[in-house]
This record gives C-alpha cells, structure tokens and sequence, in this order.
C-alpha cells in the first residue's frame, strides 16, 4: 500500500519550515477580529441584558462564531487554489441554489421584512455572503477561459451577466440592495483588471447608474431613505433617527473617545448598535482617532489583498491573481458602505462590517476570504500554485524568502 497518498497537501501550515503565511496580512485580520470582539462585547451588553438576562450573551456568541471563522480560515488555507478553480461552476450553481432557497416558504427566514436567513436551530445562514465568494471564484475563471474574448470582444464583456444579472434579481427579492451592489462592484472592478476596454467599461458603469437610480425609485422606502439621509435631522425621530442617534455618537466621542464601555447611544437609543452600527459605537468610545486607526487598518488589509493579487499575477497564475482581487472589492465594498451609512454620507443600508460586525455569516466568510488569500500569497511566493506540478520534501527543504 502506497502510504504516501495519506501525506497531508502541502500549504502555508504544512511546509517543511512551519508555518509560513503573510504574517502581516495575518496580523492586520486579527487585529480587526480582537477590535471586533470588545466592541461587540461593549456595544451589545445593555441590550443582552435586557433581552436575555446575560450582558455576554452576543460576546459568547460571537466568539463562537469567531472559532468557527478561524476554523474556516485553517480549512481554506489547506486547499490549493486548482482546486477553486477545478470547482468554479459547481460553486455558481451552489450560489443561485442557496439564493432560491432563501426565498421559500418554510426554509427562509424572514427578519425585519427581509428574507435574507436559513435558519439552522440556534443560528442562521445569510446565502447571499456566501454567493458574493462564489461568484467571484466564478468569474476569476471565467476570466482566464476568456482573457481574450473578454480584451477584445462584446461578447465576451457581457456574457458574464448572463450569470450575474439573474443573481442580482435573486438578491433584490430578498431585498438585499446592498449585497447586490457589492457583488457587482467587485464584478466590474473584476472585469476592468481583466482587461475590458475602456469603452465597454464606461458604458457597464453608466448602465449600473441607470439601474441603481431605477431601482431606487422603484421603491417608496429606498426614495425615503435617499431623501431622509440629505438632512436626517429634519425627521430626527422618525425616518432619520438611526442616522441621527449614529452622528450623536461620533459628536461625543470627539478626538479621544468617552473611555471604552462608556458609551451612551448603545443604551437604547441607537438601533442595530452591535452590527450594522458598531463603527458609530467605536467612535463614540475610541474617539476620532480610534476610528482613525481602525480605518488605517482596514486600509492595510484592503491593499493587502491588491497586492497579494498583483504578486501572483506576476507569478503567472491569473485565476489566483483575479480572485485575490475579487476578495478585496468585496472587503472595500462593504467597507466603504458601511463606514458611509454611519457617517451619513450614503443612505442607510443594512451591511455590515468585515471582520467587526456581530453576524456569524459574514464573520466565517470574511475568515474564509483571507485563507484564500493567504493561500494564493503562499503559491505565489513559492511557485507551487500550479495543479500540474508535483510535490516532493525537496520542494520545502531550504527556507524561502518571507518578506515581501
């Protein structure tokens, strides 16, 4: 019996010199999870108390999924990038799958008017964060079967939605107005590094203008939230008090912050404190240059992942190189969203923010998202991302240079 087949695939956490994985995109990650987890644990203690008895309820329970994320992370780390490639289509058809699902009856679970959960007992799973993954995996292949196609023709630019425009659909019925905008966001951006001319990407960004404001009008609550975020103290306790009670937040919270767990607004006054609004509590607590600094991280990490995207194009592995750069739209996307909802530059929208935000779907993604990219570091660094090669102990026997 040949035992070799038991051997474990080499990754960052398997080599022959330990671990070996961008350290400092790694460090960047952690640092926003522990941020996270005291701020959940601050912002979300009067109201567990409240509603459950326990001040550390959303804390344990945010650990637990912040385990699980970590766990999600080591599980992508250990499978080569041939493989996501390899499995692009079937994860598609996964996507419009799961995105169905949520919408019927008695499997989707609907919260605040909105189907956006399949519940599983004691926690739920958000589809459309797994599908914004998947779709980028999707088209980073689709882009290297058509680098040409896609340069040169129309064809190639618009059969990708074909796929994406009926997933934005399926998100709009949920309604999820804005994981469908960050999904294709990333697409476009996507597209552009693939090398759409310059023409066909100017008229796919005037189309999704069109669009955005078609469908802004198309319903009444998205008009009001628009018109609400313009001047949010005009109807200060009625459409424009969550904005309101978040700029509350940021006003008190000055340069240094009223002191960690000493924040006002989380008592009651503003809504969603512990997810989609925690920025505004950290603000509050941490100040302006607490904010600042955590701004500065997820600008770190962000052009992190474009450079661990430029680095294995370099290396020649494209599919690596235009999921990297998927993963970091997706990561800028909701970032810059949700920074926006609660500074009132952009009208409030229901998205949370990577790596900080209470929510076990988007904690677990976001983990998985950088094991995948601390996987194509790694293949681009020691020049094994390809499915072809064969490995051997040789293949890790000297230590390869860390730093970039």
């Amino acid at each position: 019996m040949n035992f070799n087949i038991l051997k474990p695939y080499p990754s960052p956490i398997i080599s022959g010199h330990g671990i070996d994985v961008d350290f400092a995109m790694l460090a960047g990650c952690l640092g926003l999870l522990g941020l996270g987890l005291v701020m959940i644990t601050s912002a979300s203690s009067e109201v567990a108390a409240v509603q459950s008895g326990n001040a550390l309820y959303h804390m344990i329970r945010h650990l637990i999924y912040l385990v699980l994320g970590l766990g999600a992370c080591i599980a992508t780390m250990m499978v080569p990038i041939a493989t996501w490639q390899r499995m692009g289509f079937m994860m598609l058809v996964g996507a419009f799958g799961l995105l169905v699902m949520v919408l019927l009856p008695g499997i989707g679970r609907e919260v605040n008017g909105s189907m956006r959960w399949i519940g599983f007992s004691f926690f739920n799973v958000q589809p459309s964060e797994v599908a914004k993954v998947f779709v980028v995996i999707y088209l980073a292949g689709y882009l290297v079967r058509r680098q040409k196609e896609v340069r040169e023709s129309w064809m190639g630019f618009f059969k990708p939605f074909i796929v994406l425009l009926p997933m934005a659909g399926l998100l709009l019925m949920e309604p999820d107005f804005g994981a469908t905008v960050v999904m294709m966001g990333a697409a476009a951006a996507m597209l552009f590094l693939g090398g759409v001319g310059l023409l066909r990407f100017g008229l796919m960004v005037l189309l999704a203008v069109v669009a955005v404001v078609v469908l802004i009008k198309a319903q009444p609550y998205r008009m009001a939230r628009l018109t609400t975020f313009t001047d949010p103290w005009a109807d200060q306790f009625g459409s424009g008090y969550q904005l309101t009670q978040a700029l509350i937040a940021f006003g008190r919270g000055e340069w240094l912050g009223v002191g960690l767990g000493n924040s006002v607004q989380k008592q009651f006054y503003l809504p969603e404190a512990h997810t989609d609004f925690v920025f505004s509590v950290l603000a509050e607590e941490l100040g302006a240059v607490g904010s600042l600094a955590t701004v500065a991280l997820f600008v770190f990490v962000s052009v992190r992942a474009m450079y661990i995207g430029l680095w294995a194009e370099k290396a020649k592995q494209f599919f690596a190189a235009y999921m990297a750069y998927g993963l970091a739209f997706l990561w800028i996307g909701q970032f810059l969203i949700n920074i926006g909802v609660n500074v009132g530059l952009l009208p409030t929208k229901g998205l949370t923010l990577p790596f900080l935000s209470y929510g076990g779907s988007s904690l677990v993604i976001c983990c998985a998202c950088l094991g995948l990219l601390l996987r194509i570091e790694w293949e681009s660094r020691t020049h094994l991302g390809s499915e072809e090669m064969e490995f051997d102990e040789s293949d890790f026997a000297e230590e390869s240079p860390h730093g970039r």
